[in-house]
């Protein structure tokens, strides 16, 4: 049985995580909890699985959630604040650490999980994207296995098994094109935040929801990709492919190409990062090539998705300019979602952060540069979005 620790346990890899545990308990059990704000649901998940340790990062829920499970036996730990998320990150027997938190606040409680000699089960990109200088040396220090917990890094591990060192050649990237995908971009213009946040095929939070609309999630995989696979950028590729069927693909040295498919379904990467090397029998809907119909791809529109050629740029500009890219990224899609800038002008304050960025960049940062750059480009985005102008959108193409 897996001892098992989940940040971000109320958000969507938290929650699909914990169906695992219940429908395996024989499996995994849960020794810690933590999240950011929902109090109710986190104390449910207290009474249900009984961890040791627990914490909310809204400190001022504490007490709250102290009188919601205060007659739950034994009594777990309750901490609060981001110094409880990063206690339960390091605490006790937990042998892996689930990275569910959405955005740079997942990096420092995973570099102490890490610190601590947890296995990762990484669901939070951000972490590589922003502080990939900083974790890889920490992960070959420590000896811990980091293993990819989304769909398209999942896909292209479990392509990778059995494959040579120096076997593989290429890395393609499956988008499914997100809420826009069929929309003309002159139509981009008109877009609302619930526009935005109804995707075809996933269920997924508001935030990665927005991002898949703008594909800059594609774009931070491709940063991701690369430090998780020591792949070149110009060996990373994007391909829409709207069912979202084929997770990802591999190109091995011979040409021959590699695919892991399956149902849209978040619990079977979640399931491979924390069973692995072993595979767990599911009973989940098994894939039925011929219900799932045609699997069609196309190339990518950069005029409609120009956060992507974005992403390339920060990721081979390397040093603290990834972390800059994934802070502006997030500050805008918080200022989209709460109504106080347009669609179209994510990917425009995200181009102006990262141009003011250039001459600032640290080829070689440390912890505190990333975490500089980090905030030193969120107080940027606020500040160009109060000069926005009714330009057209950028093409970077």
């Amino acid at each position: 049985m897996k001892a098992i620790t989940i940040l971000g346990s109320t958000g969507s890899i938290g929650t699909q995580t914990l169906e695992i545990v219940t429908q395996y308990p024989e499996q995994f059990r849960v020794i810690g909890l933590a999240t950011g704000r929902n109090v109710a649901m986190l104390a449910a998940q207290i009474r249900q699985f009984r961890p040791q340790i627990a914490a909310i990062r809204e400190a001022d829920q504490l007490a709250d959630l102290r009188a919601a499970v205060a007659d739950v036996t034994p009594q777990p730990i309750l901490l609060g604040g981001e110094a409880g998320v990063t206690e339960v990150a390091r605490y006790g027997e937990a042998e892996a650490v689930v990275t569910g938190i959405v955005g740079c606040a997942g990096l420092l409680p995973t570099i102490a999980a890490i610190e601590a000699g947890k296995d990762i089960a990484l669901a939070n990109k951000e972490t590589l994207i922003a502080g990939g200088p900083v974790v890889l040396p920490l992960i070959q220090k420590h000896g811990i296995k980091l293993l990819p917990a989304d769909s398209e890094h999942s896909a292209i591990f479990q392509c990778l098994q059995g494959v040579p060192q120096g076997g593989l050649r290429r890395i393609l990237l499956t988008a499914s094109g997100g809420a826009f995908r069929d929309w003309p971009v002159e139509k981009l213009a008109e877009v609302k935040v619930a526009d935005a946040l109804k995707h075809p095929n996933w269920s997924m939070g508001r935030k990665i929801t927005v991002d898949s609309a703008t594909l800059m999630n594609k774009g931070l995989e491709v940063i991701e990709a690369h430090f998780l696979f020591g792949m070149d950028y110009d060996d990373i590729e994007i391909v829409i492919h709207p069912q979202s069927i084929i997770h990802s693909l591999i190109e091995l040295q011979d040409t021959s190409v590699l695919a892991q498919l399956g149902w849209p379904d978040m619990r079977l990467p979640l399931l491979y990062a924390l069973s692995w090397p072993e595979r767990i029998h599911t009973d989940w809907p098994q894939l039925d090539l011929v219900k799932a119909g045609d699997l069609t791809f196309r190339a990518p529109d950069h005029q409609k998705y120009p956060c992507m050629q974005l992403a390339y740029a920060a990721g081979r500009a390397g040093g603290s300019m990834p972390a800059v890219l994934n802070a502006a990224n997030e500050q805008a899609v918080a200022l989209f979602l709460d109504e106080q800038i347009r669609f179209l002008d994510i990917p425009r304050v995200i181009e102006q952060t990262c141009d003011r960025y250039q001459a600032q960049n640290r080829p070689d940062p440390h912890l505190e540069d990333i975490l500089d750059a980090d905030r030193w480009a969120r107080q940027a985005v606020l500040e160009a979005s109060q000069t926005l102008q009714s330009s057209p959108v950028i093409s970077v193409c």
